[in-house]
């Protein structure tokens, strides 16, 4: 990581953007639609990695590949990536690809309902291997947003542009719900396999008394281990079990501990720790919002005998 940040050049503003890309002067200082094929690589002044302060929604139709942390995206098929600001990714090799990329300043939203509504959208922290894949229909639904922002931006400024800007920033996201959701029903069996990947996952955690007592399994840490980003396998989860990811972990925790406590003498203390929680009355606290019990009113109604 520290040699990344050795190579990394952080982007401040739109206008610098502009200026290290042979740009013309963005028409907005917040907001700016640009078309790639209008872009010039750099040379050996842009560093190896870069990192914005804005975000971008970038769609490239032709062939061209990108790094997004440890993963690479081929863009052959069309595709739409979304980064959010302080995202490490690496420059562009060449101006081959043809598209286009939104940026927008998160002070362009201040004001909004969409400044705190933006940090909803799962899909700015996705891996770009995980990108939206867009069919030609779908394609012309988005740039026809695109071009109500880009003739917004290009024609005289007045009372209204923002708002104009703003809710058709805040269309494109909901399209872009939409079409993801598509993908994840199309794409159902590599989901499928995925999701029992998980659950493989789940079975080695809890049926392995030491990595338990190295602690319950995060979201992160799976989701590392099934080499994609956090949000996208919660998002495939709960598109296709209706659970995100710390819901599944919970109720895999939950039965667990439920199979404990009615087949053994073990206190709530010893489950607890067992099951890799710190505190015992974290446990109790979760167990009881799952099945509105405590653990010992679990255990009493199969009249087991147990001590706190």
């Amino acid at each position: 990581m520290r040699d990344k940040q050795n190579k990394l050049h952080s982007f401040k503003s739109l206008s610098e953007f502009h200026q290290m890309f042979g740009l013309s002067k963005p028409e907005h200082p917040l907001v700016s639609f640009v078309r790639l094929e209008d872009m010039k690589m750099p040379g050996e002044e842009l560093s190896e990695y870069m990192v914005l302060d804005f975000y971008k929604i970038a769609y490239k139709d032709s062939i061209g590949k990108a790094k997004y942390g440890q993963h690479h995206y081929d863009f052959g098929e069309g595709g739409l990536v979304f980064t959010a600001p302080g995202q490490l990714f690496e420059k562009p090799r060449s101006n081959k690809s043809k598209g286009c990329i939104l940026l927008i300043h998160p002070d362009f939203f201040l004001s909004y309902p969409l400044a705190k509504k933006i940090k909803q959208y799962g899909f700015f922290s996705y891996a770009a291997d995980e990108a939206l894949h867009v069919s030609e229909k779908e394609k012309e639904t988005i740039f026809s947003v695109f071009k109500i922002i880009d003739e917004e931006l290009n024609s005289r400024v007045d009372d209204f542009s923002q708002d104009v800007i703003i809710s058709q920033i805040e269309l494109l996201l909901n399209y872009s719900s939409r079409f993801y959701k598509r993908q994840f029903i199309t794409y159902k069996a590599v989901n499928a396999d995925l999701i029992q990947q998980f659950e493989t996952i789940m079975d080695f955690y809890f049926n392995s008394d030491h990595e338990l007592q190295n602690g319950m399994p995060s979201v992160q840490d799976v989701a590392e281990q099934l080499h994609v980003s956090a949000n996208y396998l919660s998002d495939v989860l709960r598109s296709l079990t209706g659970l995100n990811t710390q819901q599944h972990i919970h109720n895999r925790l939950i039965e667990t501990a439920k199979d404990i406590l009615s087949r053994t003498n073990l206190s709530v203390s010893e489950i607890a720790y067992h099951l890799g929680f710190d505190y015992p009355q974290s446990f109790t606290r979760l167990f009881k919002s799952k099945t509105k019990l405590t653990p010992l009113e679990f255990r009493h109604s199969f009249n087991l005998p147990g001590t706190n």
